[in-house]
């Protein structure tokens, strides 16, 4: 298997941030606890605290797709309908 690396870009609408932030804080621990996932770090920009990211490692990219299709993530999709103003995910393939 081939390790998959996830690097996930969330823009929050200015007055979402809080909503937003306390949203993705509660993926962390469900998404850490899955079958496959190595590391799943959450971060926020410090220039722009509406800038949030995820630096995501997984055994391989069926067990990402796994993960994409969970229940929390279907419960944070619902939770920030209009919170989020760009999302922007990058599949990369760990080299070395």
């Amino acid at each position: 298997m081939t390790k998959l690396t996830i690097v996930a870009s969330i823009k929050a609408n200015p007055d979402q941030i809080g909503l937003l932030k306390a949203e993705l804080e509660k993926l962390v621990a469900v998404s850490r606890a899955e079958p496959g996932c190595i590391n799943y770090d959450l971060h926020q920009d410090n220039e722009n605290p509406a800038h949030f990211m995820f630096y995501e490692n997984w055994e391989s990219r069926g067990h990402w797709q796994t993960h994409m299709k969970a229940p929390h993530l279907a419960a944070y999709a619902a939770a920030t309908q209009g919170a989020v103003a760009e999302a922007t995910l990058i599949e990369m393939t760990h080299i070395s």
